[in-house]
């Protein structure tokens, strides 16, 4: 059961397949992040990957990390496609890194999958550290490997596996984050509850204005139980052939909610939050979910804030978004539905007609008919 709070630092090891690397969380870790690289045998010469308004914000406390020039990115998930990672590779070639370097990226995540995705390739391989600077990214993102970028016609559709060599968590760079980013992370904070804990759904639940003020014992509660459990099921699965599908609750059609609205709408989070309601309404509707839960979570969704209005949006072009999503394996989408919350299943016979009507219930629009 999750602590509601934690005041002592905590380390992590995450024993995946093909690497092990430490996860360190303990607030003022920013002061610290060029001795813990050094600690975990990081190459001297390293290459910070930022984006111009996390640099401004927090660089002053990060610039010790390389003596290189930062190479900095514009942010946005509009951002994340493959041109975006030719700038990183443009700076790196003109300074001459070799396999001797080292990439670290410090911001949300879509500078952690773009900076990833280029450690990933960039001579077949440069070793990576995440200082993820927003909550999303230090509970979810930043660990586990997955890198890449999205394509005009799907989210992550262009990506790879590269595990890091270390992941540095501070909760006070969250100070800086905007309400709506913060609560982008929270999100993510109640899916890993849903699939995997009633206790820290319940923390959330009962704490949440402890959270948005940025309590840092609670924070650092919460933090660290998300990052417990996604370590545990990376090390179950690492390149997401059974077990670790279950992170994807939400996201299938949260994914197509980003594509279909151009990524311009929705905050990640925020579209995970509406897929999560829909498959809720999928789990009540087979009789996995007790409708209870769904009602408790479609509260504490509400209750954190609005989200983006999806009543323009037609149910029929969502589902069709998702027959593009990459959890499709040999023509089949693998769709994590929710049972009572702390459990899920897994099924993949989930109906475009089922997925239509959640969405509708959601608040999306029904399918126009051909006469109008």
């Amino acid at each position: 059961m999750p602590s509601s709070a934690r005041t002592g630092p905590v380390r992590l090891t995450v024993r995946a397949a093909s690497a092990q690397y430490p996860v360190d969380i303990a607030p003022g870790n920013s002061d610290r992040v060029s001795d813990l690289l050094d600690d975990c045998g990081l190459p001297r010469r390293r290459f910070v990957v930022s984006s111009a308004g996390v640099w401004r914000l927090h660089g002053h406390r990060l610039h010790t990390v390389t003596l290189e020039e930062p190479i900095l990115l514009p942010d946005g998930e509009r951002f994340k496609h493959l041109g975006t990672v030719g700038r990183i590779y443009d700076g790196l070639i003109r300074a001459q890194a070799d396999r001797g370097s080292a990439i670290v990226a410090i911001g949300g995540g879509v500078v952690g999958d773009v900076a990833g995705f280029a450690a990933a390739t960039f001579l077949r391989g440069l070793p990576l550290v995440h200082v993820p600077t927003t909550l999303l990214a230090q509970v979810d993102s930043a660990i586990g490997g997955k890198v890449g970028v999205n394509h005009p016609m799907g989210k992550n559709l262009i990506g790879a596996f590269h595990q890091p060599a270390a992941v540095i968590i501070d909760p006070e760079l969250l100070g800086t984050l905007p309400r709506r980013e913060f609560r982008g992370g929270l999100y993510e904070v109640v899916k890993y509850g849903v699939i995997a804990s009633r206790p820290l759904f319940d923390l959330v639940s009962a704490q949440l204005k402890l959270l948005f003020a940025r309590d840092s014992p609670v924070l650092m509660g919460v933090i660290a139980e998300s990052c417990a459990i996604k370590a545990s099921v990376i090390e179950q699965d690492e390149r997401e052939l059974g077990p670790r599908r279950i992170l994807n609750f939400g996201h299938t059609a949260g994914h197509a909610l980003e594509a279909v609205t151009k990524f311009r709408r929705f905050r990640h989070g925020e579209a995970v939050a509406c897929g999560m309601l829909a498959a809720a309404e999928v789990g009540v509707a087979r009789g996995l979910m007790p409708p209870a839960d769904r009602d408790a979570l479609a509260a504490l969704i509400t209750t954190m804030g609005p989200l983006p209005p999806v009543a323009d949006l037609e149910a029929s072009q969502v589902v069709e978004a998702m027959g593009r999503d990459k959890k499709i394996v040999a023509g089949t989408l693998h769709f994590v539905l929710p049972g009572p919350i702390g459990s899920t299943h897994m099924a993949t016979d989930v109906t475009s007609v089922e997925l239509q009507r959640a969405l509708v219930r959601i608040g999306l629009r029904p399918e126009r008919s051909r006469t109008e």
